[in-house]
């Protein structure tokens, strides 16, 4: 029997901490005895955004000006969220770097319960894009090139001003993605971030293990939610995607126009709960 890291990435819009403790509990039901062998940890980012894009839309609320609130503030915080991440992010203490800095802090969360745990992460939306960067700059340091933007710039600066001292050799591989043995993408927009750059110029992240698997769920009529595999060659490589429907049934066909809620639904999922509950177990066998 194996221990197991479960690490959770949310996505784009307005957030609440215990975003993941449904999901957590969906798959702790499909797990069973197994439950107690995964360890698991949720990545919050929202926070460092928040507080101003809520100003921002109590503001503009205030004003009574405009029409649409619930779809307009969904737009605002979405988008808000992927601007500011974006945006400046190679300055020292950017929402990119302060964003890293939390999924660090899951990963060496884990490292303290087992060092050398496989990981398996569970990305929604935008926080696909948030943990893809974060893998891909790791292994840019890890590979001696120069990294642009966020803690792993200079991992030895982050590790000071973050834990006070340096990190182990063991801390290092792990912070890395080292031992990291599946992902899960769901909603996914990547191909937003990347769709200007020519194809051979759209390079996924590398395996960090031979166990590694990519599974990505989108539903066709979430606007928001995308196919990865006709990105490029690395991809098609790489990603198994799979369609599926997360407005669920009825509801999902009076929906096909839009909303908010059908980017919202994956986790609730039965197709995507199965595939991570089928992960966690192989690892924990």
């Amino acid at each position: 029997m194996t221990q197991v890291a479960l690490i959770t990435v949310h996505g784009m819009g307005e957030t609440l901490p215990a975003y993941a403790d449904g999901l957590m509990a969906q798959l702790r039901s499909r797990l069973g005895g197994l439950a107690p062998q995964v360890t698991m940890r949720s990545v919050y980012y929202q926070g460092i955004l928040h507080e101003n894009q809520r100003q921002v839309w109590e503001r503009t609320a205030a004003g009574g000006k405009v029409r649409y609130d619930a779809l307009r503030k969904f737009v605002l915080y979405g988008l808000g969220d992927a601007a500011g991440l974006e945006t400046r992010k190679e300055n020292p203490g950017s929402v990119y770097e302060l964003a890293q800095g939390e999924i660090a802090g899951a990963l060496l969360s884990c490292h303290a319960v087992r060092p050398d745990m496989p990981v398996v992460f569970v990305a929604q939306s935008l926080g696909g894009q948030v943990l893809s960067s974060y893998l891909y700059d790791a292994q840019k340091a890890a590979a001696g090139w120069p990294v642009g933007a966020g803690i792993w710039r200079d991992i030895d600066a982050w590790a000071s001003g973050a834990l006070g001292r340096p990190l182990t050799a063991s801390e290092r591989v792990f912070l890395g993605g080292g031992t990291c043995a599946g992902l899960v993408t769901t909603g996914c927009n990547i191909p937003i971030f990347v769709a200007a750059h020519k194809e051979m110029d759209i390079i996924p992240i590398a395996p960090p293990t031979s166990l590694f698997k990519w599974i990505n769920f989108y539903d066709p009529d979430d606007v928001l939610g995308w196919p990865l595999q006709p990105l490029s060659q690395g991809y098609r490589t790489l990603v198994e995607d799979r369609a599926i429907n997360a407005g669920g049934g009825i509801a999902g066909l009076l929906a096909r126009s839009w909303n908010p809620l059908s980017h919202e639904n994956y986790w609730e999922d039965s197709s995507a709960l199965d595939a991570i509950a089928a992960m966690l177990r192989r690892l924990a066998a």
